[in-house]
């Protein structure tokens, strides 16, 4: 699909849609959402974009391979989820920092755990989906 529509709709909505998964993933740790909703609208948004531009201009765009978001977001979801065992807590029980930080509220490991999740899924699911591209076109 290469058409003037699509392009042109897609530079507008990538980063109003981009915005939105964030706060999705924002949202998540009061209210249903999180890092797994948040990550599948972020990697609709790129998958959008493959479909208009290539999957070349996406890669580009993304400036590394989405399947290294795959291991960061492994890691600091399992950092987050061990860091409790440090304190003599259980393992993935919330730990929280007194004071509320500004648009975020209270920071605690639940968001970081949502963090590595949310890149997890766009790694993932930027893998599958550009792998397929690429594959079509041969």
């Amino acid at each position: 699909m290469n058409t003037l529509i699509l392009r042109t709709a897609t530079k507008y909505l990538l980063p109003l849609l981009l915005l939105f998964s964030v706060f999705i993933l924002l949202r998540g740790h009061y209210l249903p959402g999180g890092g797994f909703v948040g990550g599948l609208v972020a990697s609709i948004v790129f998958v959008l974009h493959a479909l208009a531009f290539g999957a070349e201009a996406t890669k580009k765009l993304l400036g590394l391979h989405p399947g290294y978001l795959i291991p960061i977001g492994l890691a600091l979801a399992l950092l987050s989820a061990m860091m409790p065992l440090i304190y003599g807590k259980a393992l993935m029980q919330g730990l929280w920092y007194d004071q509320p930080v500004l648009i975020i509220g209270s920071l605690g490991t639940a968001i970081f755990f949502d963090i590595g999740v949310f890149l997890v899924v766009i790694g993932v699911v930027l893998t599958i989906i550009l792998t397929l591209i690429e594959l079509q076109k041969e």
